[in-house]
Formats: structure tokens, C-alpha cells, sequence
């Protein structure tokens, strides 16, 4: 715990002189280039307010061309001024283009740090969330048509006065195989199955028919297969 408080320590004490002594260089630049008094010393503080305003741009909002120009921006005039008052530049006698961009450099701070403020960041596009894959369709089985009975034979009397004997009953017409796709057939033994592991007894027709949502004819022929 006492080294990271010391390291901490340490990180805030270099800030403050690296930033004291920016500061103290764009206040003699200022000064010299024709800024006395009071401005002289505002100069610093609209400098590192732009540098700070684009940098907390950047890391709230993302990277953005504008964030990026303005910081570029107050780096330049900052570093410039630092480099300046090194013994490169006579304070004594600033050169004309120099007065020109301290005396301008109010009104183009305060243009970007309004564009900061007030602009919006460009909303990244949202990445399509993953779509779930449909489920297995059930095939949809058409009802067979309704088997229609042949009607009863009428007995046809004799030709002499015999009395006819009584027509014997038709033979049972057997019921015909009603097919099932076999992809409906894995439904159900799935259906089943599930059935099974949550009940522990075998699904009956009905239940089996209630979860298909087939027809009774067909919910027995499935049952049939399941067996």
C-alpha cells in the first residue's frame, strides 16, 4: 500500500512541475510578444483548457478528427512556447508573425473549445446482433380425404317366387397406412423423449397428438412407429 501511495505521489509531483513550468513558459511568451499584465497569464490557462477539453474528447467519445485537430493544436502552442523561451527566440525583439498568432490565439481558442463542447461524436454504427437459428419446421401433413363406404347392395328377387336369402354383411374394409414423413416422426421421438425425461412414463396418443398438433389418425400412426 505505502509503495503504490508513493508512486502516486511521485506522478502527481512530476505533473505539477512539468505544468508549472509550461505554464510559466507561454506567460513569459505572452509577455514578450506584447501581452502584459493580466492576459499575459491568461494565456497559459486558455492553452492547457483546450489541451485538457480535446483529450477528455477523445477518451469519452473515441477517436474523431475534430478532437484530434484541437489537441494537435494546443500540443503545437504549448511545445512552441516551451521550445521558444529555450534561448532559440530573442524575447527582446519577437518577430511580427509571432505578435500576430499570441494576439489570435484568443478567438481561436475560444472556437475550439465551442466545437468541442457543443458537437456531437459520430454514432458508430451497431454491429447486427446474432440472430437465433430457426427451429426445425414441422412438415405440414395434409389431411387425408374422408373414406366414403361403398353403400349396401340391394338384393335383386328372383325370377321365381323364391324368397331371396338376406345379403351377407360387406367385408370390413381395411384401413389404409396413413404415411408420416420420417422428419416428423424424429419430431416425435424427440417430443417423446423429452417427455419421457421430465415424467418418467411414455407419452401417450393424445399428449403426443396435443404437442404435434396433428390430426387423431395421424398422432396413431406416429405412436405406431414410436413403439
Amino acid at each position: 500500500m505505502a509503495r503504490s501511495a508513493l508512486r502516486v505521489d511521485a506522478v502527481l509531483v512530476q505533473a505539477v512541475i512539468a505544468g508549472a513550468l509550461s505554464f510559466a513558459h507561454l506567460h513569459d511568451l505572452a509577455a514578450a510578444a506584447g501581452q502584459d499584465g493580466w492576459k499575459a497569464w491568461a494565456y497559459p490557462v486558455s492553452v492547457d483548457l483546450l489541451l485538457v477539453a480535446a483529450w477528455r474528447r477523445l477518451r469519452t467519445d473515441g477517436p474523431s478528427r475534430l478532437a484530434w485537430c484541437w489537441f494537435l493544436i494546443a500540443l503545437v502552442a504549448s511545445l512552441g512556447a516551451n521550445v521558444a523561451t529555450a534561448g532559440l527566440l530573442d524575447l527582446t525583439d519577437v518577430p511580427a508573425w509571432l505578435r500576430i498568432l499570441v494576439a489570435a490565439w484568443p478567438a481561436l481558442a475560444f472556437m475550439g473549445g465551442t466545437l468541442l463542447a457543443h458537437s456531437s461524436a459520430d454514432p458508430s454504427p451497431a454491429s447486427p446482433a446474432p440472430t437465433a437459428p430457426d427451429p426445425d419446421p414441422v412438415p405440414e401433413v395434409e389431411p387425408e380425404p374422408p373414406t366414403v363406404a361403398d353403400p349396401d347392395p340391394t338384393p335383386v328377387a328372383a325370377a321365381d317366387d323364391t324368397p331371396a336369402l338376406p345379403a351377407a354383411d360387406p367385408a370390413p374394409t381395411p384401413t389404409p397406412a396413413v404415411p408420416v414423413p420420417a422428419a416428423l416422426v424424429d419430431h416425435a421421438r424427440k417430443v417423446a423423449d423429452d417427455h419421457h425425461a421430465r415424467t418418467g412414463t411414455r407419452i401417450d396418443p393424445d399428449t403426443l397428438r396435443a404437442r404435434l398438433g396433428v390430426p387423431p389418425h395421424l398422432a396413431d400412426a406416429i405412436a405406431a412407429q414410436l413403439t
